[in-house]
């Protein structure tokens, strides 16, 4: 359907939705949830149910990930799966078509796009960072240290995996994130030994009953903690 002319509609969030993405959305479902009738379900594209709350193991699916870069007919758009266990993801798949890498990982046996082992960057030090997110955000680091700027991208979840690869020393988010933009990525990027947490410095609990985050800030183990001390000083507060 890339490329097609579709249908599309806008939901009550404001976010744009196509027939593509409800596509991906019951493809998913149906390949599955058959795996287990014990899991639960959790998409973008499906309408949530409470039952998900009392399972100990859920999926967690963004049929399309960046539906805005779908729609403009650009590469940054993936499709994005975990299975989340005890508020953990447990397996990950992300899969950005248009550029053709697959993004898989097991908790505690790494992370690979196309199979190819993933590392993040061994930087420690801020200045000159490479870093990818909303305006605001990028701005407060920004305002401590010099860095280059990249794109922010329509895709969170590869924003997120492009630290796992090495391309992104720093990725942010706003306080608009879900469970279903992030479960995937995340493990890919900690089992690349990178870290995302809150502000806090909180590990993500996912399948909780609001699947929704606030601001995250993800990089290599060793340059985590002085990002994050820098966001902190010049926004002890994000509201971005």
């Amino acid at each position: 359907m890339f490329g097609a002319g579709l249908k599309t509609w806008t939901k009550g969030n404001d976010s744009p939705v196509t027939e593509a993405d409800i596509a991906a959305d019951r493809l998913l479902h149906a390949r599955l949830t058959p795996v287990d009738a014990s899991y639960g379900w959790l998409s973008e594209e499906t309408a949530d149910s409470p039952a998900r709350l009392a399972a100990r193991r859920v999926w967690v699916v963004d049929p399309i990930d960046g539906t805005r870069g779908f729609m403009e007919g650009n590469p940054d758009w993936a499709v994005s799966a975990a299975l989340v266990e005890d508020g953990r993801p447990l397996i990950a798949a992300l899969y950005a078509p248009v550029t053709e890498e697959l993004f898989l990982a097991v908790r505690g046996a790494g992370a690979t796009r196309n199979g190819a082992p993933l590392s993040v960057t061994p930087r420690e030090t801020l200045e000159g960072a490479a870093v990818a997110g909303p305006a605001a955000a990028v701005d407060v680091l920004a305002r401590i240290v010099p860095i280059t700027r990249l794109p922010r991208g329509r895709s969170l979840a590869l924003r997120i995996a492009r630290v796992a690869t090495g391309e992104i020393d720093i990725a942010l988010s706003a306080n608009t994130a879900n469970d279903w933009d992030l479960a995937a990525a995340d493990l890919v990027v900690a089992e690349a030994h990178g870290v995302l947490t809150t502000y806090d410095g909180a590990l993500l609990r996912y399948n909780a009953k609001d699947p929704r985050h606030p601001p995250l800030i993800c990089a290599g183990t060793a340059l985590h903690a002085r990002a994050l001390d820098a966001a902190r000083a010049g926004s002890p507060l994000p509201s971005f």
